[in-house]
């Protein structure tokens, strides 16, 4: 009988614990509030065909539309802010290099893809939207120290008078929001995590992919990606109150996969 009263016990601790970790805002009303108007949110505006991703011209078309828009920020080596998703050039520009390492004049003389548009600030991004969709801002970067993106983004969407929200991979970021942007709605990004070996790379998404940093963050939704969407953490959050948003639903099959599990939808290639 011990060992049973122990083993409960333990059982009963962990539990609490993973609660404790996984555990969302209590804002449930502030974020219904968010989404409300608008569940359906381009993902980097409505690009195709010859229209680049994170392009204006896609950011146009998602406000003509009648959508919502994500979109990523990166901070640039001179320390602006511009709108561009991946950590390198190599996919979107056709040349090496990080985007962190590059001055904001350097990647204004870039084109993405092979069309004539070029990366935006988020300035410019910000001004051609002018408060037509709100935003899904997704802040790029791996620091758990260097939080300047952040201070930058508070910055610049503090001078915005449009309807937004952050999210990001890196729980360490939300943190930030958290102590220093407490009105803001932010989301934690998760998804099976891949890349990387050894033990702590396998750790650090078992860790993420789990959610297990929300405790940071206490964020108040999480866009999961839409395969995922019967892992049991995010399932859990879900539960205890966490807006659930899906990501990236690029068909008719995805987004009846999204049907009854998500709130939100982050879309590409079809339009809902």
């Amino acid at each position: 009988m011990t060992f049973i009263y122990i083993a409960a016990g333990a059982l009963s601790s962990i539990a609490i614990l993973y609660i404790f970790l996984i555990l969302p805002s209590r804002r449930k009303k502030k974020t219904a509030e968010f989404f409300s108007e608008q569940r359906n949110f381009a993902h980097r505006g409505l690009h195709g065909d010859d229209i680049p991703e994170n392009s204006l011209t896609a950011f146009e078309l998602a406000c003509v539309a009648g959508y919502g828009i994500e979109l990523d920020v990166h901070i640039t080596a001179d320390e602006k802010l511009v709108v561009f998703h991946d950590g390198t050039l190599e996919r979107m520009c056709g040349i090496e290099g990080k985007t962190e390492e590059k001055t904001l004049a350097f990647l204004k003389t870039l084109y993405l893809g092979k069309t004539k548009e070029k990366i935006p600030s988020l300035e410019e991004a910000l001004s051609i939207i002018n408060g037509r969709a709100p935003l899904i801002v997704e802040i790029k970067g791996e620091s758990v120290k260097d939080m300047r993106v952040c201070e930058l983004l508070s910055a610049a969407l503090k001078k915005y008078s449009g309807k937004w929200c952050v999210e990001s991979f890196n729980p360490f970021y939300l943190r930030w929001w958290k102590k220093h942007q407490k009105n803001a709605v932010r989301g934690q990004l998760a998804c099976k995590m891949r890349g990387g070996k050894g033990f702590f790379a396998h750790t650090k998404n078992f860790v993420l992919e789990h959610l297990l940093l929300c405790a940071l963050s206490r964020p108040d939704f999480v866009a999961y990606e839409v395969n995922g969407k019967n892992n049991l953490s995010f399932r859990a959050s879900r539960a205890l109150g966490a807006y659930p948003a899906a990501w990236t639903i690029r068909s008719q099959k995805d987004k009846e996969n999204a049907e009854g599990s998500f709130g939100a939808i982050i879309f590409e290639n079809i339009r809902p």
